[in-house]
């Protein structure tokens, strides 16, 4: 119980310290970086970013953009971004141990359905990382599509695990 209890301190810490807000995909953020170069017209900045934090009782659901996301790890455990092929699930393992396949940044392309969890290390239930997204051009919740079980399970139902997991 005392690992739970500091690993909570921790993520109160980082949530307290960087104003972090409910995501609605799941997890806390805080938008640090809206450039003022636009594209489209105005309509779309050329670049966001956020902090983002993920426990493992609270991952990133399935869901889709229009843009380009790159992450950036911080702290905490490592994360894995799932990214759901008809033929495969890809998984882009976000962390700073480079020796276990981890890399401390990765793009997540533009339209592809994807969702993320942190990973724990053996004997533990509970973990939390913090990382950062940048997205180009840059995020809107207009372009944001969260993605539902019934959905995915149709057009995905080789990867039933995962979508069960992460929506």
């Amino acid at each position: 119980m005392h690992h739970v209890d500091q690993l909570n301190k921790e993520i109160h810490f980082w949530v307290e310290k960087l104003d972090l807000l409910p995501h609605p995909e799941g997890g806390y953020y805080r938008e640090t970086y809206r450039s003022e170069e636009s594209i489209q017209n105005g309509k779309r900045q050329l670049l966001t970013v956020i902090y983002f934090l993920l426990t493992s009782e609270n991952p990133s659901r399935f869901h889709r953009i229009k843009s380009d996301e790159h992450w950036f790890y911080h702290a905490g455990s490592p994360l894995t971004v799932h990214v759901l092929h008809h033929q495969k699930h890809e998984k882009i393992r976000i962390g700073n141990d480079l020796n276990a396949g981890q890399t401390p940044h990765a793009v997540v392309p533009r339209n592809v359905i994807f969702g993320s969890s942190v990973e724990t290390n053996e004997g533990e239930k509970f973990g939390y990382s913090l990382v950062s997204c940048a997205v180009a051009p840059g995020f809107d919740f207009e372009d944001f599509e969260l993605l539902d079980r019934e959905t995915l399970l149709n057009d995905f139902p080789k990867h039933e695990e995962i979508i069960l997991k992460l929506t």
